[in-house]
């Protein structure tokens, strides 16, 4: 995202993720947070208030609702979303992601897309 630092990151992720996860039900939520690394799957259940999931909408519609989350000093930028999907999937296994957003309604492949980027170039390396 060429954020200037840390706290910008964290604070657009911390938008995006519940973004996506309030159009899911709890089930569906579980299941995707069990492929999540440790930091990201405990963001996106913070702050969960379990509800019915909400119509799915749009890229603009998600980007609006990170871009809410605390909104006196959130510089989350508009390509937030395609930039979390990015990192999610660099960060993911790309099996265990697949095989995620596979049991999950179709507004997740749309979510979680990375448009124009070459699969073979995401997912984990060895650090």
């Amino acid at each position: 995202m060429d954020l200037e630092t840390d706290n910008l990151a964290y604070t657009a992720v911390r938008g995006v993720l519940p973004a996506f996860r309030r159009r899911l039900t709890a089930q569906q939520a579980i299941d995707l947070a069990q492929v999540l690394p440790s930091v990201l799957r405990a963001l996106f259940v913070a702050d969960w208030q379990i509800e019915p999931p909400v119509l799915p909408g749009i890229r603009a519609d998600w980007t609006t609702e990170a871009m809410a989350l605390r909104p006196h000093h959130n510089l989350t930028p508009p390509i937030c979303v395609a930039a979390t999907a990015y990192a999610l999937r660099k960060s993911v296994l790309r099996a265990d992601q697949e095989r995620a957003l596979a049991t999950l309604p179709p507004i997740a492949a749309d979510f979680w897309s990375t448009p124009g980027l070459d699969p073979a170039t995401l997912g984990p390396g060895i650090v």
